[in-house]
């Protein structure tokens, strides 16, 4: 039995670096040109939901107001019922500025998240300006001065309907120095960026935190209606319009996460929110994915540290495989390769903050953040 399990590591890090998308390269694509003799870039209106963000919300309203960009642009904050001062912080930010727009929910319909019922709303107000594009990002997410102008150059040269970037997330603390690069890693496994490009394979994934996305193919598939219900809202989008044409993800350095989660409870439960969303809610793909990250990822070193004879060996190229694997996105967020020895024991971490989302399901509080709690997961009584 432990030779065969020894077979299994080897031949499922061979599949996963030689057959897996070079998920494990983690490229930095900040390459897209703009050129100046292009003709004035089309019309784009920025959509954030916020709720309680008073924290944050400046920095990130204006980071976009001071876009270089050649065509007209607004920016919609929407105010999802909060408790602190977010729109007042928001309008500060502004100043004198009249693209930006303040709106207030009161809270989401039956049947929807708060966020996608913020989003709608947001751009219920956007769709009144007729912009080409919407802008849908996040209220912690700070964007460098070209990245609007670099988006809309990748959209129209490419006709994407879905283009996106995975926001750098803040790592300095020890919470997030454990858990942050793994959490990019592991995204890349299970989306690898080569296969979401391609039109030719069904693959889709986003990153909620910057998307831009053609108001024509939003409008094709019924709004963002037509996922209302979502908890990976960003990647459940992303399938959805890529069935109207091409999408595109990346990695980048312009675009950064400035939330802090200074402990691992905070990491969890930002982890364990969706986490057994993203399993469609099922107890079978719940123990399967359990096998199969113990297999992948604890098992190697188990077998390096226990086993003997050549099951040792194999388990101990396993465990070198992943470790070097780990390597490129360590580098991409500055840490030592050291760290990528520690990856059976962060993805154990990543196990049981699954195991408890489907748990906080079983309780009916999955979902919870920010004080409310999505109920509209099936459930299993």
């Amino acid at each position: 039995m432990i030779e065969v399990l020894a077979i299994a590591c080897v031949a499922i890090w061979i599949y996963l670096i030689g057959a897996r998308g070079a998920f494990w390269r983690a490229a930095v694509d900040d390459a897209s040109p703009v050129s100046s003799g292009r003709p004035p870039l089309g019309s784009v209106v920025v959509v954030i939901p916020a709720r309680n963000e008073s924290e944050f919300i400046a920095r990130s309203v204006r980071s976009l107001l001071d876009q270089n960009y050649g065509g007209s642009f607004n920016v919609v904050v929407v105010d999802d019922e909060s408790n602190d001062d977010t729109a007042a912080v928001a309008i500060r930010a502004a100043g004198a500025d009249r693209r930006l727009k303040v709106i207030r929910t009161d809270g989401p319909a039956a049947g929807w998240t708060g966020k996608l019922w913020a989003l709608k709303e947001g751009i219920a107000v956007a769709e009144a300006l007729q912009p080409e594009y919407l802008l849908l990002t996040d209220a912690d997410i700070v964007h460098a001065s070209d990245t609007l102008a670099r988006l809309v150059a990748r959209s129209r040269s490419g006709g994407i309907a879905l283009t996106s970037l995975m926001a750098k997330l803040r790592c300095e603390s020890l919470a997030e120095r454990v858990h942050v690069p793994a959490f990019i890693y592991f995204f890349q496994m299970l989306f690898p960026f080569t296969w979401v490009c391609r039109s030719d394979r069904g693959l889709a994934a986003a990153a909620g935190g910057c998307m831009l996305v053609r108001t024509e193919a939003l409008k094709k598939i019924g709004g963002v209606a037509s996922i209302q219900n979502a908890l990976i809202d960003d990647c459940s989008l992303a399938a959805k319009l890529k069935e109207t044409g091409p999408i595109w993800l990346g990695l980048t350095n312009r675009v950064c996460s400035i939330r802090p989660y200074e402990t691992f409870a905070d990491v969890g439960r930002m982890i364990s929110r969706s986490a057994y969303s993203q399993l469609r809610y099922s107890p079978i793909l719940l123990i399967a994915t359990t096998i199969a990250m113990t297999i992948t990822f604890v098992l190697p070193p188990l077998l390096s540290l226990f086993a003997s004879g050549w099951p040792r060996y194999l388990g101990l190229a396993a465990w070198i495989a992943m470790a070097l694997s780990f390597v490129p996105t360590l580098r991409y967020y500055g840490r030592s390769f050291v760290w990528s020895i520690a990856l059976p024991v962060i993805a154990l971490l990543y196990m049981c903050y699954t195991l408890n989302s489907a748990y906080q399901h079983l309780r009916r509080r999955g979902g919870q953040w920010k004080g409310r709690v999505h109920t509209n997961a099936p459930s299993l009584q």
